[in-house]
């Protein structure tokens, strides 16, 4: 027997979806971000010295939550897409990319590990780029929804390569106590050590 929906009944499935994966996806996102110091509360990464295309702190914050709540969006369409052949291929790899990505901030900002951080950034790109192929088998607008996060994947590898090529050593770099930041610093260099 076929089980045929309705327009209405189908928006309504798609909504139940997005109310669980973009507050999901956000709050792992935040939560990821907030294991190790954000950047502009970290003092090791303050110190580092940052390609001229960094942009301002306030930029990642917004960017993220935009492109989490697009790539979460993508997921719901393809959730709803109920006896799609290629649906639970595309969620496994969707998953997959989003784990390798809540473990960036981790690795980059807690562990200092700059140079194992762009090796993840081009896994996560990969899986990524193989997730858009699936989703736009099984529902084009899913996919289109990912090409951001796919360009600001481009953009942060590139960043995180600059970083990693201006601070040699950075992972053993031990930052003076002289070097904390005030609780209201967002970014910027620090002075140097007196």
């Amino acid at each position: 027997m076929s089980e045929l929906a309705s327009r209405s009944q189908l928006r309504l499935s798609f909504l139940r979806w997005a109310m669980l994966t973009v507050p999901l996806t956000v709050l792992l996102g935040f939560m990821s971000s907030r294991i190790a110091e954000p950047a502009g509360q970290n003092a090791w990464f303050q110190s580092l010295v940052k390609p001229a295309a960094q942009p301002e702190g306030w930029v990642f914050g917004a960017a993220w939550f935009i492109l989490y709540i697009l790539i979460a969006l993508a997921l719901a369409i393809v959730l709803n897409a109920r006896n799609a052949r290629l649906r639970w291929i595309g969620v496994s790899l969707w998953c997959a990319q989003f784990l390798l990505n809540l473990i960036w901030s981790p690795l980059f900002f807690g562990a200092h590990q700059i140079g194992y951080a762009f090796y993840l950034l081009l896994m996560i790109f990969l899986l990524s780029f193989a997730t858009v192929l699936v989703f736009g088998r099984i529902r084009p607008l899913a996919a289109w929804l990912m090409l951001p996060y796919l360009a600001w994947l481009c953009f942060a590898a590139i960043l995180n390569k600059q970083i990693d090529d201006l601070n040699p050593g950075a992972a053993t770099k031990i930052v003076p106590r002289s070097y904390e930041l005030p609780p209201t610093t967002t970014g910027g260099a620090l002075p140097p050590a007196q």
